[in-house]
């Protein structure tokens, strides 16, 4: 399994509703691949405290400094 196939896949991962010989295939992945498996495990967390309707108030400064953070990443990204 490729990265690329994996991202089209996360969704279905999430929701549960891939295969048993897909999600085997997709832990694999996981396994060998750091960077999927941070982008699994932070989908999967984001999801998580979005359901749980909890709200984290951030001071100015940490807001743009998170906003900083994430599009610096996202500038390498292709």
């Amino acid at each position: 399994m490729t990265c690329t196939e994996f991202l089209q896949l996360l969704d279905d991962l999430i929701d549960e509703s891939v295969s048993a010989p897909i999600r085997s295939e997709i832990e694999q992945h996981i396994r060998c691949c750091e960077h999927c498996e941070v982008v699994f495990n932070t989908t999967r967390k984001t999801i998580e405290i979005y359901r749980s309707n909890e709200i984290y108030d951030l001071t100015p400064e940490l807001r743009e400094r998170l906003h900083a953070a994430i599009m610096a990443r996202c500038r390498g990204c292709r």
